[in-house]
């Protein structure tokens, strides 16, 4: 994320992309043009990868047997609304004053937690490119539904909340492009 920070806001994750276009931090056509580059690059990194190892099978996120689907979109949403509200309060937030300059920090751990919390359940995705790109490598998008649906409702949650409840209105400014 920090790498491309000062070209991109460092967007890597559709949820993301998508609640920050929902709380007026990017235009939506912005939105849609990071969703493009973000797909297509998860895309283009999986054919690399399986051409780099000689064809290996490319891993893709998969419910757990023992978990629904129902249980893997609850997951992913919780995972993804706990990210996204991380990067408004680290990062977007216009009155977060000198926290701003962990934020790549933050957003690292908390995708790590995710990950350790989630994994067993859902594969801890919380990026709709992370599982989009494998599974058309691969040709198998059995339950890559729950990858979309979960992170989005997720990022959604969190701009709701975190917007309605710590942003003012009045207050409200697009995320500025120093980090």
């Amino acid at each position: 994320m920090a790498v491309g920070a000062n070209i991109s806001g460092g967007h890597v994750n559709p949820a993301v992309t998508f609640g920050l276009a929902l709380g007026g931090q990017i235009t939506i056509l912005t939105g849609i043009f990071y969703w493009i580059a973000q797909l297509l690059g998860s895309i283009v990194a999986c054919f690399l990868l399986k051409f780099v190892t000689g064809g290996l099978r490319i891993p893709t996120h998969n419910v757990a047997a023992s978990v629904g689907a129902f249980e893997g979109v609850v997951t992913e949403i919780i995972i993804t609304f706990a990210l996204v509200y991380t990067v408004y309060a680290t990062a977007s937030d216009p009155n977060k004053g000198s926290l701003g300059t962990i934020a790549p920090i933050a957003i690292g751990f908390i995708v790590g937690a995710n990950i350790l919390a989630a994994g067993p359940f859902s594969g801890g995705s919380m990026n709709p490119a992370r599982s989009f790109g494998p599974a058309v490598v691969t040709g198998d998008f059995h339950a890559n539904w729950v990858y979309w649906v979960g992170p989005l409702i997720g990022a959604g949650l969190a701009v709701l909340i975190y917007g309605n409840v710590f942003l003012s209105q009045s207050e409200h400014a697009p995320l500025s492009s120093d980090f």
